[in-house]
C-alpha cells in the first residue's frame, strides 16, 4: 500500500473552494459605538484590516447592514458567534 503525499496548500485551498460559501452580515444598533464595533471585528475576523473594518461598520451603520467576509459554513458561524459576544447583532446567509 503505498503512502499518500501530504495535501500542498493548492490542493487544501481547491478543498475548501468545494465547501458551501456562506456571507457574514453585521446588522445595525444603536447600543454600540463605532470604535467598539471596529474593535469587535478586527477582534474576531482576523482577515480584516483596519481599513476594512472601519469600511463595514460605516456601511452598516449608513444601510442598516453590510456584508463582512464570505467563508465557509463553519466559519461564518464562528465569526457570527464571535461577534455576538460582543453583543454585535449578526446573521450569515448562504451564498
Amino acid at each position: 500500500m503505498a503512502l499518500q503525499q501530504p495535501f500542498v496548500d493548492a490542493q487544501i485551498a481547491a478543498r475548501l473552494g468545494m465547501l458551501p460559501r456562506y456571507r457574514v452580515v453585521l446588522h445595525n444598533d444603536d447600543g454600540n459605538d463605532m470604535d467598539r464595533v471596529v474593535r469587535a471585528l478586527l477582534y474576531i475576523v482576523m482577515p480584516l484590516s483596519v481599513n476594512d473594518a472601519i469600511a463595514v461598520m460605516l456601511r452598516a451603520q449608513t444601510y442598516g447592514s453590510a456584508h463582512i467576509i464570505t467563508c465557509p459554513r463553519e466559519t461564518a458561524e464562528f465569526y457570527a458567534d464571535g461577534l455576538a459576544t460582543f453583543g454585535l447583532p449578526t446573521s450569515i446567509e448562504p451564498v
